[in-house]
């Protein structure tokens, strides 16, 4: 089996400590990963942002990188909903044929490790308070339903305590934010106060985007509670955590 690893944009820019542990845990569960060095971005902003005649390149650059691999694994579920359901929209309006990187092949990694490698229990240890937040395009685009929870459980020491209002969106949306300051602040002032409820020490969620926006408001109103991606938490033996 043939695995890549898509780290993403932000995690290459903003959490490189996120794309390690990706590799760590993969590692540990006995699957050598490549990291493509010619993967750029997959294309996602300028494609919700309507730009589907500048996506053509990078997306045929991403179907480049990534061919004649069994598995490309992310560590966000908003990468890999573009990839799935966007790229062969882009490529169709380009006369393209359909990018290698469309379809199940593309995994977001609590699909991956439940779905293909089939474990829940990673061996994993972080003992601390933890609240999970499903974001959108995991939730929704992708369907990955509580695989992600399922994984958090079985760590070894964590307390995981439920998030009201869990399947609301944080309000973060990419250009969203930028084009509808008022309203994205709202939502996730909204999202940060249902954090704070739960006690939590840790906030952890599939794509460090949505992390970014709630965790900037966590940190403005001085709550003490850090943002953590799952990936982070699922590699960690407990000694750094």
């Amino acid at each position: 089996m043939r695995v890549a690893v898509l780290v993403t944009c932000i995690n290459d820019a903003l959490f490189p400590d996120t794309g390690k542990a990706v590799f760590r845990l993969l590692r540990r569960l006995g699957v050598d990963a490549d990291f493509p060095a010619a993967q750029t971005c997959c294309g996602q902003p300028m494609i919700n942002t309507g730009y589907l005649d500048e996506a053509v390149p990078v997306v045929r650059a991403f179907t480049r990188a990534f061919a004649g691999y069994d598995y490309v694994v992310t560590p966000s579920g908003s990468c890999a909903g573009s990839a799935r359901h966007q790229h062969g929209l882009v490529a169709r309006r380009a006369g393209d044929p359909q990018p290698a990187g469309t379809g199940p092949k593309v995994l977001e990694l609590s699909e991956f490790l439940v779905d293909v490698l089939g474990v829940t229990d990673v061996g994993a240890a972080f003992p601390h308070r933890v609240t999970y937040h499903p974001t959108c395009h995991s939730l929704r685009l992708l369907g990955v339903g509580d695989k992600p929870l399922r994984l958090l459980r079985a760590v070894r020491g964590i307390d995981l305590a439920e998030l009201p209002a869990a399947d609301e969106c944080c309000g973060f949306g990419g250009t969203f934010a930028v084009k509808n300051a008022e309203t994205s602040t709202a939502m996730g002032a909204d999202k940060a106060r249902h954090v704070r409820e739960t006690g939590a020490e840790v906030l952890v969620a599939g794509d460090n985007s949505c992390l970014l926006h709630i965790g900037g408001l966590l940190s403005r109103q001085r709550s003490g509670v850090r943002v953590l991606h799952l990936a982070d938490v699922l590699a960690s033996t407990g000694e750094d955590a």
